[in-house]
């Protein structure tokens, strides 16, 4: 062969390989970038065959023939691509066949690589774990041709191997190098993809989810198309409108099950800030050793389980809105460091000596009395009028009886199109049981009877399962003659309150929380309960 020739051919490789290196940076589907490659290699004159396994969790070991020999079953070589005279052979279910689909790591010439990162080079195939009834002569038409292990590998990572079949002895030198580039881009390329094919998925997983939000916003109201039209809820319209477009704090007031972040979320919405987030805390649901790191955030290593760097709650609302849910739930040793920074928006994460500024609108809510916290040295003072600047009260549903039948048709459709069913009717019996039920879990008590109803609904019929309680007070002796609804007083009301808990706690045998509890029964949280219990000075005897 003439020099002239040997350019020619170097000239060939040179484009082939240049042709191979540019089909692959421009994949973004891991699948087909895989074939590219293997249909690329297979076209090679040297080889009849090039295949791609990458290392993946097992997923066939009860059936895998390979099982007795595979020293872990946690990860395995999964065969992904293959081109030549291999493809289109068939793979029996338990991965027999001419070639396979399955490898354990570090056996054969295929699984050793993956175990070593090194070459695996036969002149010539036999009978090998890797091919577990393969005939070499059937395999490579008619040739006792050889096979080259080749590790992929990206930023120190071994991926999978490349496997190339041959028609005769394995080239080497300068071919084994220009397969071990052509293996070590490709698993780049195959990363990429993948971390692409991830973003993808998580872009429209966000895209879902965003949509989704939305939908329930809009489904829900959020207080920005309130349900209703009693006077209760106009005047509450009334304070919204008045101080969202200020920065004032804001104490929402009501019962449990109100709507009291629904609120808070529509001052948000309202005020100038609603570019920037609303952040919710749970004080009732923080543990009491975690309150400074969920409010100001740590530093690395500096308290044991910190393994990162972490921003706290004031950080992730810099520049909108925090609502601090259940706010009288905040122990008193924290209620100074948070007055520091409601006073001169500074803090400091734990561990950190930097001071962080922010700026934040602070939106707090609670169901307990706090002045009489503050009067009982429970709660402080500085605090607490820190945070009422703009008071906001949010009505019981009991006193605003003329909105139960808008609220309940608005959460029946709700209901209904969430649950994939026909449309009902509230008949007029059942709005005038519901206007009747003293509601003392508020809006969400409303919502989860309607649920219920829905659910249990035959026929088209709604029927609704109010508390046995409830039902034999509606139906007492001390009912009109003429039959109109008895009206019975909020001290009443409280005292059959009081007794739906009680006759609650003693069917659970004063089992608050979890599964079972008289929280569950009462459809309320367990937070809330024992909050009332205390109120009411309910206390399991003795």
């Amino acid at each position: 062969m003439g020099m002239e020739d040997i350019n020619i051919e170097y000239r060939e490789q040179f484009e082939s390989l240049r042709d191979l290196l540019a089909s692959m940076v421009s994949e973004r589907s891991v699948d087909a970038l895989l074939n590219v490659t293997v249909e690329h290699l297979a076209a090679d004159a040297d080889l009849v065959a090039a295949a791609i396994w990458l290392i993946r969790p097992s997923d066939m070991c009860d059936s895998c023939v390979m099982a007795p020999v595979c020293p872990d079953q946690g990860l395995c070589l999964h065969l992904m691509a293959c081109a030549g005279q291999l493809a289109g052979q068939e793979i029996g279910p338990d991965n027999s066949g001419p070639l396979s689909t399955r490898v354990p790591l570090g056996v054969g010439y295929v699984g050793r690589v993956a175990a070593s990162g090194e070459f695996e080079i036969a002149d010539g195939l036999s009978d090998d774990i890797d091919l577990p009834s393969m005939d070499p002569d059937a395999l490579i038409s008619g040739h006792g041709g050889g096979f080259i292990s080749v590790p992929m590998n990206y930023r120190g990572a071994l991926l999978g191997t490349l496997g190339l079949f041959t028609g005769g002895a394995p080239p080497r030198g300068g071919y084994l190098l220009g397969r071990q580039v052509i293996a070590n881009i490709a698993a780049g390329a195959i990363a990429n993809a993948t971390a692409f094919e991830e973003i993808q998925r998580l872009r429209q997983k966000l895209e879902l989810e965003n949509e989704y939000l939305r939908q329930e916003i809009s489904a829900e109201g959020a207080f920005g198309e309130m349900v209703g039209q009693s006077p209760a809820l106009q005047g509450l319209q009334r304070q919204i409108r008045l101080v969202a477009p200020t920065d004032a704090s804001v104490l929402i007031l009501g019962e449990s099950g109100t709507g009291k972040e629904l609120v808070a979320r529509e001052i948000h919405r309202q005020s100038k800030r609603n570019a920037g987030p609303m952040i919710k805390v749970n004080c009732a649901a923080i543990p009491r050793e975690l309150y400074e790191s969920e409010f100001f955030g740590h530093v690395k290593g500096s308290f044991t389980g910190a393994v990162a760097d972490r921003a706290g709650r004031f950080e992730a609302a810099d520049g909108g809105t925090l609502f601090l849910d259940e706010v009288g739930e905040i122990p008193l040793d924290m209620q100074t460091k948070l007055l520091r920074v409601l006073q001169e928006g500074q803090y400091e994460r734990i561990g950190d000596e930097n001071t962080r500024q922010v700026n934040v609108r602070i939106v707090a809510a609670t169901n307990r009395d706090l002045k009489g916290d503050v009067d009982a040295k429970q709660f402080r003072e500085d605090l607490y009028y820190r945070l009422n600047v703009f008071p906001v009260e949010v009505a019981p549903l009991r006193e605003r009886r003329e909105d139960i039948p808008l609220l309940a048709e608005h959460f029946l459709q709700l209901t209904c199109r969430k649950m994939n069913r026909r449309p009902l009717e509230l008949l007029p019996a059942v709005l005038d049981s519901l206007q009747q039920h003293p509601w003392p879990g508020n809006i969400r008590e409303l919502q989860n009877v309607i649920e219920r109803a829905v659910i249990t609904a035959h026929d088209g019929v709604l029927r609704i399962d109010l508390p046995r309680e409830t039902q034999e007070a509606l139906k007492s002796p001390g009912d009109s003659t003429d039959g109109a609804p008895q009206v019975i007083t909020d001290d009443e009301i409280r005292q059959l309150e009081r007794r739906n808990i009680i006759a609650a706690l003693r069917r659970t045998k004063w089992k608050i929380g979890g599964r079972g509890g008289a929280a569950e029964l009462l459809a309320i949280r367990p937070t809330t309960l024992a909050s009332r219990m205390k109120a009411m000075k309910i206390e399991r005897p003795v």
